[in-house]
This record gives structure tokens, sequence and C-alpha cells, in this order.
């Protein structure tokens, strides 16, 4: 068998392993309630994930009638507790997501999780859903302090650091965070276009672009 081109592959978490979709739309539509906002349609949610939860609530409010001068920090908060409470009420792997994960695996692939979102809720979303054990680090947005997370290159530096065997890297993403990140980093991204993409699949500047995880091991076999 031909030897596999990558020792590490790492993935963004939300749109791209996870549709976290429903679950950040209830904690988004809970923080709006809090203020007396209108709710975001779940429909519509996708459009304003990524980045972390402050942007996606931003956002969120920006729609709904705009960011109030006070108290931005106090609904992020609680945007936060509740999603902290109800973390995998909906929230699945993506169609084809256990499959390529085992598939990795047997390779001797090693599998990381690099995320914006906060490195606690991260590990309690995948220990909820059972996945946690999978990857052998998971670096979420704060875990290596202010202004560091995606698109900067350093999360995927530190993936690659703590993995400490050296060996060719790429990255899985589905927003320009992502492949920002990866080509900061010198390395390969895949774009998955089922995520919440904030621009078209084939418009994020990736290496290549899958719509179904089946794809995915024969796309990083031809980079």
């Amino acid at each position: 068998m031909t030897r596999f081109p990558f020792q590490i592959v790492g993935f963004d978490l939300d749109g791209t392993l996870l549709d976290t979709h429903e679950d950040l739309a209830a904690a988004v539509n809970h923080a709006l309630a809090s203020v007396g906002r209108l709710p975001v349609p779940a429909s519509e949610m996708r459009g304003l994930i990524g980045g972390g939860a402050r942007l996606m609530l931003e956002r969120a409010l920006t729609i709904t009638g705009g960011i109030p001068e006070n108290g931005l920090s106090r609904l992020h908060q609680e945007l936060l507790r509740f999603y902290e409470d109800n973390i995998a009420v909906h929230t699945r792997l993506f169609p084809g997501g256990a499959a390529m994960l085992d598939a990795l695996a047997e390779r001797g692939v090693g599998l990381a999780v690099a995320t914006n979102k906060f490195e606690r809720l991260a590990v309690k979303l995948l220990d909820a859903l059972g996945l946690a054990d999978r990857f052998y680090t998971i670096i979420g947005g704060d875990t290596l302090g202010p202004g560091r997370s995606k698109p900067r290159p350093d999360m995927l530096a530190e993936m690659i650091r703590r993995r400490g065997q050296g060996g060719r890297a790429a990255f899985v993403g589905d927003t320009t965070f992502d492949t920002d990140a990866a080509r900061a980093a010198g390395l390969p991204c895949i774009a998955v276009s089922f995520g919440f993409n904030d621009l078209s699949a084939n418009e994020l500047g990736a290496a290549a672009v899958i719509d179904h995880f089946d794809q995915l091991i024969p796309a990083l076999e031809k980079l």
C-alpha cells in the first residue's frame, strides 16, 4: 500500500466536522430574547457562524436592530451560558464523518481539532458526542491567548507542535478563517461545500473542495 501523504490532519469544528447550527441558533436567540429582539430563524443561522461566538452574536444583533452601545459582553456571556447547558441537543457529525475519521486513523494519521470555539466548549461538545478521544489535541480560540485564533496561523502551528513527530499536515475547514490560517501556516486546506461557508466553497482559495466526507481521503491523496 502506498504510504498516505499526510501524517496530521486537522479539522475546524462548526460547519466542518459538526453541524452545530441548530444549537447555536437556540443560544443566539436566547440572548436576543433577553433584550426583546426577534429570533433569527435556524435556517438563516448558518450564514452568521464563523469567527467565534462573539462575532456570531454581533452579526445576529446587527440584523435584528443593531449592536447595543452597552451590554454586548453580558449578552455574550448569556449566550455562552445557555449554549454550554444545551451544547449537543441537535448537533451531529456531518454525513460520512465517522467513517472518514475511522479511515484516517486506520492509516495512522494523527487527528486534531483547531476551532475558534472556546476550548472548554469544544472539548465538552466532542465529549458529549463520544468523539473527544479520536483527537490527539483539541485547540480552541482561547487556548493560546488573545489575538492568536484563526485566521492567524498560530493554532495550526501549535497543532503540529503538539504531535511531536513531524510529518506533513493538512487542514480541513469551511470558511476564510480556515483557508487563510492554513495558507499563513503553509498548509494545504480542503474546503467542505456543506459547511457554513462565508464565500462559495470554490472561492475560499482551498487546495480542493469536497461535497461529502467520502471524498476527503481521495482529495488528500491527490495533493
